[in-house]
């Protein structure tokens, strides 16, 4: 059966780290393809586990229905998802404030005004900024954990069937325990023991997808164990005494190794399990309901231990941020030390330097943090509610700045780039071929060849040498045409559709209830194009299959052998009988690169494989061979005796089938498009002029990955492309990078088990070469693998990774990136809910970046410059106001001023900077070359912060030596021109900052010098109302304006006219 309950990483920014690698699991419900049923969810495991004895993975023999006889202690079926509980909420999250530099500076400031040595003002100039930080911390966290907790109630609450003594009866997913009897229409990770119901109840097999797990879209055959298969009914299993011995829990995801043993038979009853026998979780089951016993749970599922914990993501924007207010931390040390040095030490001066970085504090801007914060928030809003990207979810509010800074994109491709439906394109037959608008001819062609079948087998019985005779295109477009109906492994399912019930629909062949399965997405389009054309796949077991041709005839061929396709041979085959006429006929299909040698000579397959490999199509070469009685008994029987040889089997049954390899008729090419997401390739194109390189990540085969990378066009027509071959030993490998290093402008493309090989023992180099290439394709990637690319990224570029993804098999790289993109698609919410960022469609990723993480960035860099600038103007101001008046440690403004200076007076217009923009984002859709700028992060860097400082000293002097000079007499009249000019200042420098006009800007300044007037009414303990109201008042404040800003306002005119920025040139 499955892995208990299909992993869904429901809460994953945020709330973990390295101490919790043995910690929750996060999980989600997935859907049953074509019953829609919902699966179970996954679990976490027990936070103590590893003191309950549950630290290490060990086999286990697991009892049917008999939970109770477990021989270790296994995970529970729960998830908890929650970073705090009731008790530990505010503790905790006060600890993680207060565990950075940042805010434990500021916490101790506070603290330091309980002595009264230290005392510079009311306690509330320190504690209300202080207060008004944890307030909005603390209520974000509140929301956050109790959505967490409503997910996780809402996943352990639902509700399943389980076997018992007692019949069927209902459970809860977190009461589902190793050993349980689960009826799967809701899935656990279990062995499959029986069916009922089930899609090909005959057989006693069922067709599972593991595209969550793996990112393989094809349909996988799994068998029920062949005793429990044929018990009367499902309660029998509780009757029997057996057991099922299962390895320890281990990552791989394509191999199992069990034993299933009845003790109570006569004699015991022993079989081997393997993969086939299992269903993991995130897997989807096509139809029916399946009993199974439950294998694993918790940490110990397959696609648990497949993905890696999420991280806690800090930007990078903020570790810059972090980085400058060290340096401004260091600035205050100096300052102090130089204020108290000018004393010449004198006193006590150990509590002076105290009393200066108190005084000095503000330096270092405490709103710093609360301002972009609140900033992250509006950007995250404005990219919910951007009506050109729909159902856009942001569900990490702190790094939506990141969005503008991507280096490396890595994808995912199907249900990503691809819509995961395969169409039939084109059917090529050497001298013609037909498309999608000549399809037409084809059913003629199919069509006529049946109505006269009679003419054809009479003419057929008098003229033998007719075969040698050249075949007309009618024939040749039936044989074509037929042979693709027959060369796969599908099965036609029947389901009722409300008005015909199964059994009805199966006997009379209904198409409207008739549902393809089977082991790839390319075959499922190969029949339903047959079905197209008149030749319909109406029935298949295991050693049969029935065609219906136009006329309604039912066609019945025998299945005699079926070859695999496999990722070794690249080709599949079938021996059938035709039970009309008892010829046997040899089908096979397959890759260009090896039916090229298997069919007969011809001098336009290479051509035209080529040809249609450009368009982007994945070609198939279908050929046949006609077998007398004779020659098919010689090779059964060598058939036979090669699979009964213990050893070399797979070298000796190979040997036997390609005895018949050899000399086919070629009959067709089939091209058949994996159909591209909407505006997939314009997103891509979009992306690359913007300096992001695209690598793709898949789990699927090889030759499908490099099909999708030029119909995407991800690899250009233009570029030369290099596959890695398989390699496997270190020489190999070292060879192989040499071939590549000699290769320039070339994209990659490399398996999964090459690239492990690769990492093992040349990983610098490899990633150096890779970091090279325009495009790189990884195929065949688990998604280990996906995760461990993304680090090494990380690591050896030092650049910004975003990783976008549609499932399960996602999650791991989602979270390993810097920023994690989920889109919504058939493969269900997995990578979504695990994303930092969720969208609809792919095409949704280029505005996103290109506008929203562009602006995000910009305003961001653009807040925090200017929130210390105004912090640097008011402390430049104090060191004037001290070092004129003896060095003193007095505070220039205190109480009410102080606050409202960072609050109500400067706090509207400064935060109204998150609504400017340089260009509109059309402009910035259309010219992606503007995204490139920002990859340097020249918006934020040392040398923008140290022009801001100079501004800064530049105006908080002129204000602060103005007002010196032209006050008259009275102290308080010096505190009432330099205030009001510094709130100004403060209100043209935004204005001299903003590029584009938003009328909340002009709201934001004029409401702020609104509340300072009219709260001068009651800040007479500060400021001389009369005073405020002379001219000589406005005369000097205006003056001392004007000097502060007009210089920078005629510096920005004369840069802007001789040394415009490129978005300038787009505006005009």
């Amino acid at each position: 059966m499955t892995d208990s309950i299909p992993l869904q990483p429901v809460r994953r920014p945020k709330r973990h780290d390295s101490k919790h690698r043995n910690g929750m699991i996060s999980t989600e419900s997935l859907k049953m393809n074509c019953l829609n049923i919902p699966l179970p969810s996954a679990f976490s495991c027990c936070p103590w586990s590893r003191c309950c004895g549950m630290g290490d993975f060990r086999p286990r023999t697991v009892w049917l229905g008999h939970p109770e006889k477990r021989e270790q202690r296994y995970p529970k079926n729960v998830i908890n998802n929650q970073k705090y509980n009731f008790f530990s909420f505010l503790p905790g999250v006060l600890f993680n404030q207060f565990k950075y530099f940042f805010n434990l500076y500021f916490l101790l400031l506070a603290c330091s005004q309980f002595v009264e040595e230290l005392r510079l003002g009311a306690l509330y100039t320190y504690w209300v900024p202080l207060g008004l930080v944890l307030i909005i911390t603390i209520m974000r966290e509140a929301i956050e954990e109790i959505r967490c907790y409503l997910r996780d109630k809402e996943v352990n609450s639902q509700i399943y069937s389980k076997l018992s003594t007692r019949g069927t009866v209902k459970v809860k997913s977190s009461g589902i325990q190793v050993g349980d009897l689960i009826i799967v229409e809701k899935v656990c990770q279990c062995v499959f023991v029986s069916h009922h119901s089930c899609c090909l109840l005959l057989t006693g097999s069922c067709f599972l997808r593991t595209d969550q797990l793996d990112g393989e879209t094809d349909w996988k055959l799994r068998l029920p164990v062949a005793c429990t298969q044929r018990l009367p009914t499902a309660s029998d299993l509780l009757q029997i005494r057996s057991y099922v011995y299962a390895e320890e829990p281990n990552i791989d995801i394509h191999n199992f190794i069990g034993t299933f043993t009845r003790e109570d038979g006569d004699p015991p009853v022993n079989e081997s399990l393997s993969i086939e026998n299992t269903l993991w979780a995130s897997t989807v089951v096509a139809s029916g309901t399946v009993v199974g016993v439950v294998i694993y749970t918790g940490k110990e599922l397959r696609s648990v231990m497949n993905t890696s914990n999420p991280r806690h993501k800090v930007g990078l924007f903020d570790l810059e941020v972090n980085c400058l207010t060290k340096v401004l931390f260091g600035a205050l040390v100096v300052v102090s030390l130089v204020m108290v040095a000018l004393q010449h030490f004198a006193g006590r001066w150990y509590l002076q330097i105290f009393r200066f970085l108190l005084l000095f504090s503000h330096i270092v801007p405490i709103s710093l943090r609360v301002n972009l914060d609140m900033g992250k928030m509006v950007f995250s809003w404005m990219i919910k509610k951007d009506l050109k990207i729909p159902g856009t979810v942001v569900r990490a509010s702190t790094i939506p700045e990141q969005l503008g800074r991507i280096s490396y994109l890595l994808t995912d491709k199907t249900g990503t780039l691809t819509q995961n439906e395969m169409v039939f394109r084109r059917l090529h037959l050497g001298t013609v071929a037909y498309g999608m608008d000549s399809m037409d001819e084809v059913q003629s062609h199919v069509f006529s060849a049946y109505t006269q079948v009679r003419k054809s087998s009479t003419s057929t019985q008098k003229a033998p040498a007719a075969t040698k005779v050249r075949k007309t295109i009618s024939s040749r477009v039936h044989e074509a045409v037929k042979a693709i109906a027959l060369v796969h492994n599908v099965t036609p399912v029947y389901e009722s559709n409300g008005v015909t019930d199964q059994a009805e629909a199966e006997q009379h062949y209904e198409d409207t209830c008739r549902v393809y399965q089977a082991s790839s997405p390319d075959e499922v389009s190969l029949v339903q194009w047959t079905e197209s054309v008149g030749l319909t796949l109406v029935g298949r077991d295991q050693s049969s299959m029935q065609l219906r041709t136009p006329t309604g005839q039912i066609l019945n061929f025998t299945i005699l052998q079926i070859f695999p396709f496999t990722y070794e041979s690249k080709r599949m085959g079938i021996i059938v009988r035709d039970e009309s006429t008892g010829e046997i006929t040899f089908y096979m299909k397959g890759a260009d690169v090896v039916m090229a040698g298997i069919v007969q000579y011809n001098d336009w397959l290479e051509e035209e494989c080529g040809n249609m490999a450009r368009e982007g199509l994945r070609v198939l070469v279908v050929s046949k061979k006609s077998l007398t009685e004779e020659q098919y008994q010689d090779f059964e029987a060598r058939y036979v005796q090669a699979k009964l040889s213990v050893h070399d089997r797979s070298l000796k049954v190979a040997t036997v089938i390609e005895s018949l390899e050899m000399e086919m008729e070629l009959l067709c090419l089939t091209g058949v498009e994996d159909q591209l997401q909407t505006d997939v390739r314009p997103t891509l194109e979009i992306l690359r002029n913007a300096g992001i390189k695209v690598w793709m990540l898949t789990g699927d085969k090889l030759e499908t990955a490099t099909c999708t990378a030029k119909n995407a066009h991800l690899i250009t027509r233009s570029q030369d492309i290099h596959i890695f071959r398989q390699v496997t030993t270190r020489g190999e490998a070292h060879l192989e990078l040499n071939a590549f290093r000699r290769k320039h402008d070339c994209a990659l493309v490399i398996s999964g088990d090459s690239l492990e090989v690769c990492l093992k023992y040349y990983e610098y180099e490899f990633m150096e070469l890779a970091c090279q290439c325009p495009a790189v394709v990884c195929c065949r990637c688990t998604p280990t693998q996906k995760a461990q690319i993304v680090r090494l990224l990380q690591e050896r570029t030092g650049k910004l990774t975003c990783a976008v993804g549609d499932g399960g098999n996602d999650v791991s790289m989602i979270q390993e990136a810097d920023c994690g993109v989920g889109v919504e698609g058939k493969e269900g919410k997995q990578a979504s809910l695990a994303a930092d960022f969720s969208v609809t469609q792919f095409k949704h990723l280029g505005r996103l970046l290109m506008v929203h993480g562009r602006n995000s960035y910009k305003r961001s860099a653009a807040l925090s410059q200017f929130v210390i600038h105004r912090s640097l103007c008011i402390s430049t101001m104090q060191a004037v106001f001290s070092s004129v008046f003896y060095f003193a440690s007095v505070p220039l403004y205190q109480g009410f001023l102080i606050i409202g200076y960072s609050t109500i007076y400067t706090m509207f217009p400064v935060f109204s900077l998150v609504l400017d923009k340089d260009v509109k984002s059309e402009v910035a859709m259309l010219y992606p070359e503007l995204y490139k700028d920002l990859l340097k992060g020249r918006p934020l860097s040392f040398k923008t912060f140290l022009i801001w400082v100079l501004i800064s000293i530049y105006q908080g002097s002129i204000i602060m030596y103005g007002a010196l000079l032209l006050f008259d007499s009275e102290f308080v009249h010096v505190v009432a021109i330099s205030f009001t000019s510094l709130i100004l200042t403060e209100l043209l420098m935004v204005a001299l900052t903003v590029q584009t006009w938003h009328w909340l800007m002009i709201v934001g300044e004029l409401l702020s010098l609104a509340c300072y007037i009219a709260s001068l009414v009651f800040l007479h303990e500060f400021i001389d109302i009369y005073f405020i109201t002379t001219v000589p008042f406005l005369w000097k404040v205006t003056t001392i304006t004007l000097v502060s800003c007009l210089p920078l306002y005629i510096l920005k005119y004369l840069r802007r006219r001789f040394s415009p920025p490129s978005y300038s040139k787009l505006t005009t």
